[in-house]
């Protein structure tokens, strides 16, 4: 993947934010930024059963192996750095990819270990039900993005965006780029970028819309 093509395509607040692709090195603090970002997610509290014990080790658990599964499937993950320090994070799918709801087997075994059946289940019924709403046959599908807390309102969240679409751009396949947002500040963060709502979804007690940002 062309790195040149992400950083071209963005313009950092200062000169010492970079966006680049994520290394091995860097996945258990990008885990870390985004357990931060989503342990207050409505979905992540629903679909990891918030009110039962340990659930703050299911959805650690359970990062931690998207994580490892979108590095094995050689998955863009895009990160922004401070000098070496890696400050926000964003994790796609790419649409040719045999990810998704085809996870690999073992990622399903260690998710069941650590995350149990329901919560398993309800990440990949997520991913299907997007699938199915999104108005184009090849797309990526952004499922993870975040700011670390002490960079956060910098505009930070804007410039990954940017090397989001630089992604998709290079993607000769790529229609374009998905999300499902059931926060409404985050619909209009996506707003600004030209993300639309193409439908409604319903996961489990959780609602939230499907929006897409059309190549």
């Amino acid at each position: 993947m062309n790195t040149d093509a992400i950083n071209n395509a963005i313009v950092p607040l200062q000169d010492t934010v970079k966006a680049i692709y994520l290394s091995v090195d860097d996945l258990k603090v990008a885990a870390s930024i985004l357990y931060n970002a989503y342990v207050d997610d409505p979905l992540f509290i629903d679909i990891f059963q918030a009110e039962k014990e340990g659930y703050e080790s299911r959805l650690r658990s359970a990062i931690r192996e998207e994580l490892n599964a979108f590095w094995v499937a050689e998955q863009p993950m895009i990160g922004l750095f401070e000098d070496d320090r890696l400050i926000a994070v964003a994790c796609l799918t790419a649409p040719d990819a045999a990810f998704g709801s085809g996870r690999y087997w073992h990622w399903r075994l260690r998710m069941l270990l650590t995350a149990g059946l329901f919560g398993t289940k309800q990440m990949l019924e997520k991913e299907e039900k997007v699938r199915a709403l999104v108005p184009a046959d090849n797309f990526h599908m952004l499922s993870f993005i975040a700011v670390h807390p002490d960079y956060q309102h910098h505009g930070l969240g804007h410039i990954l965006l940017g090397a989001i679409d630089s992604v998709v751009e290079e993607d000769e396949k790529s229609e374009g780029v998905s999300v499902f947002v059931t926060i409404d500040k985050h619909r209009a963060f996506f707003n600004d970028d030209n993300y639309q709502t193409v439908g409604q979804l319903g996961l489990s007690h959780v609602k939230g819309e499907v929006m897409f940002r059309q190549k």
